[in-house]
């Protein structure tokens, strides 16, 4: 298992009507505790995506570049108190064998 570095973060996984989110959370010295959930991308959706990981306490967010439906999400976490990281798919996650929606976000 590799060492946290962050209390809670969160990873987006986007399609054309839903981002999939997959929050870690936990103290570092701690196995951290996974929750996901999926929520729509209209703007309140995206709104409510927002608050939640700001309830939650997740301090950084990243998503994968991928297609242009990361964009408004971008747009709309923006406003919130998130350190939002954008990056190359090919460069964190493209391992075979592991392609599912859930474990996209992760």
């Amino acid at each position: 298992m590799m060492e946290a570095i962050f209390e809670c973060c969160a990873g987006l996984d986007f399609h054309q009507e839903t981002v999939v989110t997959c929050v870690l959370s936990s103290p570092l010295d701690q196995r951290p505790r996974a929750e996901i959930r999926t929520f729509g991308t209209m703007t309140d959706e995206l709104l409510e995506l927002g608050e939640w990981l700001t309830e939650l306490g997740c301090t950084h967010v990243a998503m994968e570049s991928t297609g242009v439906y990361w964009k408004p999400v971008w747009n709309v976490l923006e406003a919130f108190d998130l350190e939002l990281l954008l990056a190359n798919a090919h460069h964190i996650k493209n391992l075979p064998g592991r392609k599912t929606v859930m474990k996209d976000a992760d």
